[in-house]
């Protein structure tokens, strides 16, 4: 990566004493932004012990999404909200299992809450835009993140300059300085060159796509959560999955100090780390989505000596979605299910009969019931994520 000298000029709100004016005096003036380099025909070399634990922990990948067989339908939506937790924890975008999914079917205030579930989204339209890896794909992905937050940049390329730690007046002192703004389309287009590449082993194209995406920094936020579910789509663009979404992010939260470092070392040249960290994070990750999915189906399987329905009825069909949908009220359930909001309370009040589902709304319309157990496993999924491992 090189470097261009730019200069920044002193806010105008500095001038009139509006801002603190010897911050902003000292972080304004001449400047050293990045130029990325082009990677749309790099040939990369890595030593051959990180391409081993790569090449391991891209078969780990698709084994998980192999073997979940039958059963993928219940826990396609919980990995992927899995993931874009991890991924807003990443940003310390943090919220419980309970809030995330109450927003998803309540809406509310919690703010945290729902950009998760924004992020949920970009998820989902990462995953749908799979075929495609291209600059229109990576537009819809952000307008899916931030549109409903910060609407006035959702889907667009940046047009001013960013930058990363330092102060809030301008880029000087920074930790880095993303590129010019005037060359973020030519440096995704080089980007999209290289992801689109069949002849780089998978988790090595996917961890230098996501490096360089967040050297280029595209967007004036949303950028690590986008380019996470970048990385989403190029796992399910090359095959690697083909069905469901690997919590990634939950890996590389394990070890945020060494996923940063990574990118920082990537940056000066080195793409060994960040090929080594992926690989590490997504073998991480694959464990626990594996005891996150035996956790749900040990719950699932015990409930059906809680309820006391016969096996064809209803009532099964309505605790098989809480493993997905820990959360619901009568129109989720009709919306999933086909089942007429008049006749919900038939196959609801069994399942609070058996302890497992509980009301948590205090209203005659509008109720809405959670699975405490459910809620409980995707909490346990997120501490683990959180813990600091050994590779």
């Amino acid at each position: 990566m090189a470097y261009e000298q730019l200069t920044w000029a002193l806010p105008v709100e500095a001038r009139y004493g509006v801002a603190d004016q010897r911050a902003a005096v000292r972080q304004s003036g001449v400047y050293q932004a990045a130029i990325p380099a082009d990677i749309a025909e790099l040939a990369v070399a890595l030593p051959q012990s990180v391409l081993a634990d790569a090449d391991d922990a891209a078969h780990e990948i698709a084994r998980f999404d192999a073997e979940l067989g039958s059963e993928i339908a219940s826990f396609t939506t919980v990995l992927l909200r899995s993931e874009a937790a991890a991924s807003s924890n990443i940003e310390n975008l943090t919220a419980s299992a309970r809030a995330i999914a109450e927003a998803e079917v309540l809406g509310g205030t919690r703010k945290n809450a729902n950009l998760i579930v924004a992020n949920a989204d970009a998820m989902r339209a990462a995953v749908g835009l799979a075929d495609r890896i291209d600059t229109d794909a990576i537009l819809a992905m952000h307008y899916a993140l931030m549109a409903p937050s910060q609407p006035e940049i959702a889907g667009k390329w940046r047009t001013e300059q960013v930058w990363i730690g330092g102060g809030p007046f301008g880029p000087r002192g920074a930790d880095f300085v993303a590129p010019h703004h005037s060359r973020v389309p030519a440096a995704i287009d080089d980007l999209v060159a290289f992801a689109s590449r069949d002849d780089v082993p998978v988790l090595m194209q996917v961890a230098v796509a996501h490096a360089q995406f967040e050297t280029i920094h595209p967007f004036p936020d949303g950028n690590g959560r986008t380019g996470r579910a970048l990385l989403q789509a190029m796992l399910r663009h090359q095959r690697l999955t083909r069905r469901i979404t690997v919590p990634v992010s939950a890996g590389l939260l394990a070890d945020t100090e060494s996923y940063f470092a990574a990118l920082t070392a990537y940056r000066e040249g080195d793409a060994s780390r960040i090929v080594a960290v992926m690989a590490a994070a997504a073998s991480h990750a694959v464990a626990n989505g594996r005891r996150l999915v035996d956790d749900l189906t040990k719950i699932r399987s015990a409930w059906g000596d809680r309820i006391v329905a016969r096996r064809d009825s209803s009532i099964h069909r309505v605790a098989d979605l809480l493993v997905s949908r820990p959360v619901f009220n009568a129109v989720l359930l009709q919306r999933e299910l086909g089942i007429r909001t008049g006749n919900a309370r038939r196959y609801i009040d069994p399942l609070i009969e058996a302890g497992i589902i509980v009301e948590f709304t205090d209203r005659a319309r509008n109720r809405a019931w959670r699975a405490p157990e459910v809620l409980a496993a995707l909490d346990a999924f997120a501490e683990r994520a959180g813990r600091r491992y050994v590779p």
